[in-house]
């Protein structure tokens, strides 16, 4: 494996990351959901994997303003040539010891009960499903999270 290097994330990666989303995504239209203002913003919890200087994967978070003892991961994205490569991981890790470091003893995200790679994802680096209003799949499901037909999958894990 090629040497990773993570880095923060700056507005300068915004062109570089932005067109890359919904083809990561399978062509579902994921992009909109990651304005500029994330990259503005939130540099300080927010990283860059890079390979031979190129962007192969971003994990975009934050520390809750109303309980600044949460965070909150709200995007990652990993080049579909570069999953199962522990890239994913790498930008976690660095999310968590920045988080620890801002007071945050908690971490929080979420995903579609449809993406079951995402769901296993976060499983496997020790998330927990909060038990929702119903199952799909057989996933803790909380129906209508983000609007009606808008159901998610909550994790949280003690960091």
């Amino acid at each position: 494996m090629t040497d990773t290097v993570i880095r923060n994330i700056s507005t300068d990666d915004y062109p570089t990351i932005i067109p890359l989303i919904d083809d990561w995504w399978g062509g579902r239209p994921m992009s909109a959901m990651l304005p500029r203002l994330f990259f503005k913003h939130f540099q300080d919890t927010s990283f860059v994997a890079l390979q031979n200087r190129q962007i192969v994967g971003f994990v975009v978070g934050f520390i809750s303003q109303t309980d600044p003892t949460q965070g909150y991961i709200h995007f990652i994205g990993v080049s579909p040539q570069h999953r199962n490569q522990g890239v994913g991981e790498l930008l976690y890790d660095a999310y968590f010891s920045t988080a620890r470091r801002c007071g945050a003893h908690h971490v929080s995200c979420l995903t579609s009960p449809t993406n079951h790679l995402s769901i296993a994802f976060h499983q496997r680096l020790g998330f927990d499903i909060t038990p929702g209003d119903t199952l799909v799949d057989g996933i803790q499901t909380h129906r209508d999270y983000d609007g009606p037909g808008e159901d998610r999958v909550l994790f949280s894990r003690v960091i």
